[in-house]
């Protein structure tokens, strides 16, 4: 996620000025290794990345909106977002949350039972957890919902806020039984679905 990936470094770069501690520290904070393992293994070495889609998609017996459900019933707050990501070979559902008084919580979720398997917390330095959290909380539309409505099209990998100074809608990404990927737009406030071309114009940018 990306503000798990920022903190990882933030916590590297500590690392590297405070010495071997703060490194045994990083690797416990992370509350991935030492923690409870995800229950869905898939193979991502040796396959193409349709199949590694395709795996992934099919892994996933646990629906994005439900691993948003145990999220929130693990730690209330706004949810604005979840991925479902492979570490290690292991599947797992990772949700962000935002809680009480601006504090992102980053909670993973098991793809295969629905449990939650760890979780941990980062400030939010910039303001824009509150900011994001106020638009989300107003809309008609929740992640859940968002989640939800794209399922129709096939299975949801990915949702999130999409936010570029302000919060203009949902981002959800869906995964095909061949492991073709799309991206869709889902209204903050209709609920409806549409393709999100923005990404493609992205892709041929680079």
């Amino acid at each position: 996620m990306k503000r798990r990936t920022t903190v990882i470094s933030a916590i590297a770069v500590v690392a590297l000025l405070g010495g071997g501690a703060a490194t045994a520290v990083a690797v416990a904070d992370d509350g991935g290794s030492s923690g409870p393992k995800s229950s869905v293994r898939v193979k991502d070495d040796g396959v193409g990345d349709a199949q590694e889609n395709a795996d992934e998609a099919r892994g996933a017996k646990v629906r994005a909106e439900d691993a948003i459900a145990a999220a929130l019933k693990h730690t209330p707050g706004t949810a604005t977002g979840a991925d479902l990501d492979s570490d290690d070979g292991r599947l797992v559902w990772e949700v962000d949350i935002i809680g009480s008084g601006s504090t992102w919580h980053d909670i993973d979720v098991d793809p295969g039972t629905g449990k939650v398997l760890g979780s941990h917390t980062e400030k939010d330095d910039d303001g824009d957890a509150a900011r994001i959290a106020s638009a989300v909380r107003g809309a008609s539309t929740s992640a859940e919902d968002a989640a939800r409505a794209a399922a129709s099209k096939a299975t949801v990998t990915s949702v999130d806020a999409d936010d570029d100074g302000s919060v203009k809608g949902w981002e959800v990404e869906t995964t095909s039984a061949n492991g073709k990927q799309q991206d869709w737009r889902v209204d903050l406030r209709s609920g409806a679905v549409t393709v999100d071309h923005s990404a493609d114009d992205e892709g041929d940018d680079d």
